[in-house]
């Protein structure tokens, strides 16, 4: 690749009217009303097509998709526990690689093999297995739709949740006053890997999820990929069902979740904000905030301004603008 040349050439999927009729992942699941993880994982199986293996660690997606005897996947799918979807994935990905080396399958057959996980099976309890995936560079994309929670067993708090946030294990009141910690920067511990492709998402604005799938999916011949995605949750989140997607656009409207790209270590923002919104335009819609005094709100506007600082310092200039005023 020359100097100054883009890894990612032009957008594979200009529109959404370009994606395939297909439908790999059907109606009829039992997430709840509002979830944005069925937008998240039907655009996925849209864009990597029937010659793919999901891998699903224990979560939301897993429980609410495969009620036995039921699916709602029409792609092959494996079900791994908690904590071992990267280790998994893996081994799915090498008995292919032998299959095809024996004769047992087509060696110009391109089956892609995506693990799929929450953010506790992610960044908390499968964070060892995935690192392990990553530093032996198995051909598998790692898809994290992160809802900053474990919302499956109960809505307790994991290393994703934000700063602040109430959750069942960090209760509001005049003693806590939710999450002390801050969230968990896991696209940038996977890049650290040293892997092809890194990147952030949000269904919000499909059109750049589902090209970051095509490239995720597009450099597995060089090593693993990683999308982070954010999942706006109307359980654990405790809002109106209809506001999903208006929250997930919030989110990077205000500068609390950019979206970026890291395409063989070279550093994107794929969607650039001149004039972020105020982040407590993003918190007020959400009940987990309800409990914020006007200072804690003013120091998670801190926080959301140091990190839009270290993103444009990333990117070498302002790409995401100040607080509009």
């Amino acid at each position: 690749m020359s100097a100054g040349q883009t890894p990612r050439g032009p957008l594979r999927i200009r529109s959404l009217f370009d994606l395939p009729r297909d439908e790999l992942f059907i109606s009829g699941h039992g997430l709840c009303a509002g979830c944005t993880a069925g937008t998240i994982m039907r655009m996925l199986v849209k864009v990597a097509g029937k010659d793919t293996i999901i891998v699903n660690a224990t979560g939301c997606v897993e429980v609410s998709t495969t009620r036995y005897p039921y699916s709602n996947w029409l792609v092959p799918w494996f079900h791994s526990a908690f904590e071992n979807a990267g280790a998994t994935a893996s081994g799915v990905a090498r008995a292919i690689e032998v299959l095809q080396r024996k004769g047992a399958l087509p060696k110009d057959r391109k089956i892609r093999v995506i693990a799929v996980g929450g953010d506790g099976g992610t960044v908390d309890i499968g964070l060892q297995s995935l690192s392990g995936m990553l530093e032996r560079r198995d051909p598998v994309m790692y898809v994290l739709y992160d809802n900053e929670a474990y919302m499956n067993t109960g809505i307790q708090r994991s290393g994703a949740t934000p700063y602040h946030a109430w959750t069942t294990t960090t209760p509001a009141g005049k003693v806590w006053r939710g999450e002390w910690r801050t969230k968990k920067d896991i696209a940038m511990i996977v890049a650290a890997h040293k892997i092809p492709y890194v990147a952030t998402a949000n269904p919000a604005y499909p059109q750049d999820m589902v090209n970051k799938f095509a490239r995720g999916l597009e450099v597995l011949d060089e090593g693993p990929s990683f999308i982070h995605v954010i999942m706006a949750c109307t359980t654990g989140w405790r809002f109106d069902p209809a506001l999903g997607i208006t929250i997930s656009r919030l989110a990077t409207e205000t500068g609390v979740f950019p979206l970026y790209e890291i395409d063989h270590g070279q550093f994107r923002v794929t969607f650039p904000v001149a004039k972020r919104k105020p982040v407590i335009e993003y918190l007020k819609l959400q009940g987990r905030f309800a409990h914020l005094t006007p200072a804690e709100i003013e120091e998670i506007q801190r926080l959301v301004d140091e990190r839009v600082a270290e993103i444009n310092r990333l990117a070498g200039k302002e790409v995401i603008g100040p607080v509009a005023k």
